[in-house]
């Protein structure tokens, strides 16, 4: 494994630090990537290498450092170690096949982990290869970026370079290593990981070091393992929330896919809604809908249940007590989420105020869209332009209910139209619209209908564009489509 020079260092801007790595050894292997065989580049993103502090210029050289033949000075490779609840089930997990090179620090102070994903075996790998094919790579570039324009916390794509070998799956892949960028890849796992494996003592140290990295503000206060815990459960539940904003299915909400900081993290089976239905499943292993649309907000309490009790002896050291202290956190949940899915749902209406119907007038406009098969991103765009969306008596009779609660508030309908207008987007990852990109670049090496996606995605609240191709559901529906683990 070759490593880059001091000069190249400082000219392309890496300040490396590896914080994670003081953990207990029960967290971590190092690790090197597995070199390839040829590395080129196949989308490299600038602005976010920018925002890093990183030289694009100098790094748009070095396809060999985003596939781990080469490491920037200051890297410290290994692998992170964690479990998870697979579809309710627990499992010892791992960085099967990602590579955590160090923290960056940017020029504002923050920290940024930079792992490759797809550079080879790990500890952890079990009899995989580590490796990774280019279209599921591709994928999770455009659903980050496109999910970071939306305004949703997640992890971004730094990169995207092929291997030069071929991914074996159900078929032939060409081979690619995606440049991930998380605010940490600490997951609800983490803490399973150090409750089943660790003693008490380190799964504090692993506590300790995340509220000092994510929640400082909780720090020094009493009982602070349980503000901590409430914290970051009010993360999650605005995070949800917003999901459900935008008609996003995660589709694989296992307790190892959900970040700590509050992340969207691993964009394996996602997929965007096209007609409103609570129960919509995209991944073709979920065939019991644990992970369907409606169902994300449960998922989230099930997995901070699972948290909450790798945290007990943290929590009381009178188990009892700290199982009710757990139990009455669990429970608030819901209301949490409530919270933050109604103010989110009022700003996709234009309210500005509240008032006790707003709930019963919005569950009733969903009611109509999954009757008729409304598309969920279209119609609330087709409202924020002030034009009907039916003329269907019960969406006319939802409509005038509407426009009455309206009136109850002193801002204008020119007000509630630009309000909303900032929280409906008019371009979302339509899923016929990522297929294509896919297929045109791994299947065409024609990289065109991707970047022109991109750049489409990129300002998803562009109502001064029109771009029908973009905006509108594919002409057969979602109807049979399909996403799949594996990325």
């Amino acid at each position: 494994m070759s490593i880059l020079s001091d000069n190249f260092h400082e000219t392309a801007g890496w300040n490396l630090e590896h914080s994670y790595a003081g953990l207990p050894k029960l967290f971590h292997r190092s690790t090197l990537p597995v070199p390839v065989r040829q590395a080129n580049f196949v989308i490299f993103n600038e602005s976010l290498a920018m925002e890093l502090g990183l030289r694009a210029d100098v790094l748009k050289e070095n396809a060999s450092l985003f596939v781990g033949n080469l490491l920037p000075t200051g890297s410290a490779p290994l692998a992170q170690a964690y479990a998870g609840h697979q579809y309710g089930h627990f499992t010892a997990l791992g960085d099967g096949r990602a590579i955590l090179l160090g923290e960056q620090i940017t020029p504002k102070g923050e920290r940024f982990d930079i792992q490759l994903k797809g550079a080879g075996q790990t500890p952890f790998s079990r009899s995989g290869d580590g490796r990774a094919g280019l279209g599921p790579m591709l994928r999770e570039y455009i659903i980050s970026e496109a999910m970071h324009a939306l305004g949703v916390p997640t992890t971004r794509s730094l990169a995207v370079a092929t291997t030069g070998e071929i991914v074996r799956r159900m078929e032939p892949l060409p081979g690619a290593v995606l440049t991930r960028v998380a605010a940490s890849h600490i997951r609800v796992g983490t803490f399973e990981w150090a409750a089943a494996r660790g003693s008490q003592e380190e799964l504090q140290a692993l506590a300790d070091y995340t509220i000092q990295r994510h929640f400082p503000e909780v720090a020094g206060v009493e009982q602070i393992y349980l503000r901590f815990f409430e914290s970051l459960m009010e993360r999650q539940a605005a995070l949800i929330a917003q999901w459900m904003h935008i008609g996003f299915i995660h589709g694989v909400m296992n307790t190892d896919n959900m970040a700590i900081c509050g992340e969207t993290i691993d964009y394996g089976p996602c997929a965007f809604m096209d007609a409103y239905d609570p129960d919509t499943v995209f991944s073709s292993i979920d065939r019991n809908g644990r992970y369907a649309y409606g169902n994300q907000p449960h998922i989230a309490q099930w997995n901070l249940a699972r948290l909450a009790e790798a945290l007990l002896p943290l929590l009381h050291e009178n188990e009892k007590l700290a199982i009710e202290k757990a139990n009455e956190a669990i429970h608030s949940f819901q209301g949490r989420f409530q919270k933050h899915w109604l103010a989110g749902m009022r700003s996709k209406l234009g309210l500005f105020t509240e008032e006790a119907e707003d709930s019963a007038l919005i569950q009733a406009l969903l009611e109509w869209m999954q009757a008729s098969k409304a598309d969920y991103t279209t119609t609330f765009a087709t409202l924020s332009q002030g034009k009907p969306v039916s003329e269907e008596p019960e969406f006319t009779s939802w409509h005038q209910r509407w426009i009455k609660r309206l009136s109850h508030q002193q801002q204008s309908m020119s007000d509630s139209l630009q309000i909303m207008q900032k929280h409906n987007p008019v371009y979302i990852p339509r899923n016929h619209k990522v297929e294509e990109a896919l297929s045109a670049a791994s299947d065409k090496t024609d990289l065109s209908v991707m970047h022109r996606l991109l750049e489409v995605l990129g300002k998803p609240f562009d109502y001064s564009s029109s771009l029908p191709e973009y905006s509108r559901p594919a002409e057969s529906g979602s109807c049979g489509y399909q996403t799949f683990c594996g990325t």
